[in-house]
C-alpha cells in the first residue's frame, strides 16, 4: 500500500464501465485508495464504484471534466497526498500502465508525466477530427511547451504535489489537458510521457462529437494563448497568486 498516492476517476454516466475500471486498478495497485469522482450522474455509477470497492466523491452540481478533476485535486492536496494519477472512467485506460507511470512520476521528480498513445509512435488515432487536431496541438505547444509532447489530449495523467497546489486552485474547466501543459510550463515546472496502452470503448460514446470538435478545437486553442499572455518574464519569479 502506497499512502501517498490517491487515483482518481472522473465519471459521468459510466455504469457499464466504472466498476471493472476500478477492478482493474486495485489489481494493478493493490491496496492503493481509488476514488471515483461523480459528476451528477444519472445513471448507477455511483452504485458501481461503490460495489467494486472505490470510495466516491459526488458532485453537487454537474461541473464537467475539468471541474470534476480539480475537485478531485483540491481535495487529494488537502488530505495531504503527494501524487494523483487520473484514469478516466469509460476503461480506455489500461490499469497495467498505471505502477510504471506512478514510477516515472516519483523517480523523475517532474511535476507531470503523460501516458501517452504516441510517445512509441504506434498509437492509433481514432478519428480523422481527433488526428487532425492532435497535430494541430501538438504543432502549436512545441515552441510553447519548448519540447514536444506526442499525446496532448491524454487524460491519463499523473501530478505531483507541486502540480497539486496550482491545479487545487486554479484548472482548465472545460477541455483541460492541452491548457494545463500550458500552466504548467508558466510555472516553470517540468513534464514527461511514457507510452501506454490505449483500449477502444466498449461502452458509452464520446461526449466529443464531429461537430464539437471545431468548437473544441477554437475553445483550446484560446485558452493556451490566455495562458501564453500570463507567461511571467525570465527574470521574474511567478506571482504567489498565480
Amino acid at each position: 500500500m502506497n499512502p501517498s498516492l490517491l487515483i482518481i476517476v472522473p465519471a459521468y454516466n459510466e455504469e457499464a464501465a466504472v466498476g471493472e475500471v476500478v477492478r482493474g486498478i486495485h489489481r494493478a495497485m493493490p491496496g492503493v485508495r481509488v476514488l471515483v469522482i461523480d459528476d451528477c450522474s444519472l445513471d448507477a455509477t455511483i452504485a458501481r464504484a461503490k460495489a467494486a470497492g472505490a470510495g466516491v466523491l459526488p458532485l453537487p452540481h454537474h461541473l464537467g471534466l475539468g471541474g470534476c478533476v480539480q475537485a478531485g485535486y483540491k481535495l487529494a492536496y488537502e488530505l495531504g497526498y503527494d501524487y494523483v494519477i487520473r484514469v478516466d472512467g469509460d476503461g480506455q485506460h489500461d490499469p497495467e500502465d498505471i505502477p510504471r507511470l506512478f514510477a516515472e512520476l516519483r523517480d523523475s521528480g517532474c511535476e507531470m508525466v503523460i501516458g501517452s498513445r504516441f510517445a512509441d509512435r504506434n498509437g492509433v488515432y481514432t478519428s480523422l477530427a481527433r488526428s487532425l487536431g492532435i497535430r494541430l496541438f501538438r504543432l502549436v505547444l512545441r515552441p510553447i511547451l519548448g519540447k514536444a509532447v506526442h499525446d496532448p489530449t491524454s487524460g491519463f495523467v499523473g501530478v505531483n504535489r507541486r502540480a497539486l497546489q496550482v491545479f487545487s486552485k486554479s484548472f482548465p474547466l472545460e477541455y483541460p489537458e492541452i491548457e494545463a501543459l500550458v500552466v504548467l510550463q508558466r510555472k516553470r515546472f517540468r513534464f514527461e510521457e511514457i507510452p501506454c496502452r490505449m483500449r477502444p470503448r466498449t461502452t458509452g460514446k464520446s461526449s466529443i462529437t464531429a461537430l464539437k470538435s471545431v468548437y473544441y478545437i477554437f475553445h483550446v486553442l484560446m485558452g493556451v494563448f490566455v495562458n501564453v499572455l500570463k507567461f511571467e518574464p525570465r527574470g521574474q519569479k511567478p506571482s504567489r497568486r498565480s
